[in-house]
């Protein structure tokens, strides 16, 4: 009986480390789009139009790891404004997904 009581601990606990896990990663992933975005918006204030190709390349992986239908196209955010609007599509995605799990 205790053996079964101390099992059931451990799998409670595990369950609620992989929780905790999963939370902090989406917060870690929407603080990162967050700077990202922060940069792409003080370049498109420089009246810039062409993302970096570091910028670009985060973006790039960004949608990749999100599997947007944008992926398919080639290099959505060669453009400041189209990586924005990738960057948003991805933070709305992780919301929307954070109040389903609550």
């Amino acid at each position: 009986m205790i053996e079964e009581a101390s099992d059931a601990i451990e799998q409670l606990s595990e369950r609620d480390r992989r929780a905790q896990e999963y939370k902090y990663a989406r917060r870690n992933r929407m603080r990162y789009i967050d700077r990202l975005l922060n940069e792409l918006e003080m370049l498109n204030l420089a009246d810039q139009t062409q993302t970096p190709s570091e910028l670009g390349a985060a973006v790039d992986q960004l949608i990749e790891e999100a599997d947007l239908e944008e992926a398919e196209q080639p290099r959505v955010s060669s453009t400041i404004l189209h990586a924005m609007d990738a960057l948003f599509e991805i933070q709305d995605s992780l919301m929307f997904n954070q109040i389903e799990d609550e």
